[in-house]
């Protein structure tokens, strides 16, 4: 584990040891991250390349900061960066799936960000409806029917389910 890492980690935990300073720093946080969304989803979107300390400076956070950002982004770029080996001076790329983007921030219920006004260039609101409804319907457990004692057994013995796979035994 690269020492970036272990520094965003120590930030993390520090805040994590009651809810309201964990509150404070994940608020901030947040509000960092949508202001480097706002400035990476301007159209056109383009592949940004530069070490984590650059893209921090360009950003306007710190270094740390910028992994957390990284690995947040990390599955919604074509080319996963390596997180846990990226130290300042790494050199990463940021080249956006805009769908996968989107599909995700869905799954994170990040409202924050999937409402953002720059997907209105970006996605069109039919698509964007279709990836929200795709993304929530994954996560919807479907039960099949419930099979009755006297409906045929599902194994195909042709018995009914009472005397076959559905006996207490």
């Amino acid at each position: 584990m690269s020492e970036l890492m272990k520094e965003w980690e120590k930030i993390v935990t520090q805040y994590s040891k009651d809810a309201a300073s964990q509150q404070k720093f994940w608020t901030k946080y947040y509000s960092k991250e949508k202001d480097v969304y706002e400035q990476l989803l301007t159209e056109p979107v383009e592949v940004v390349t530069g070490t984590v300390k650059e893209l921090a400076d360009k950003y306007g956070i710190e270094p740390a900061i910028m992994l957390g950002f990284l690995d947040g982004i990390n599955e919604s770029i074509k080319e996963p960066n390596p997180i846990e080996e990226l130290e300042a001076d790494s050199v990463v790329t940021i080249d956006i799936d805009l769908e996968k983007l989107y599909y995700n921030m869905v799954a994170a219920r990040a409202d924050w960000l999937y409402n953002l006004p720059q997907w209105d260039n970006l996605l069109s609101e039919e698509r964007r409806k279709e990836l929200y409804k795709a993304q929530k319907s994954s996560t919807t457990v479907v039960k099949g029917k419930k099979i009755g004692r006297n409906d045929p057994c599902p194994c195909g013995s042709g018995k009914k389910y009472k005397f076959c796979c559905g006996r207490n035994k």
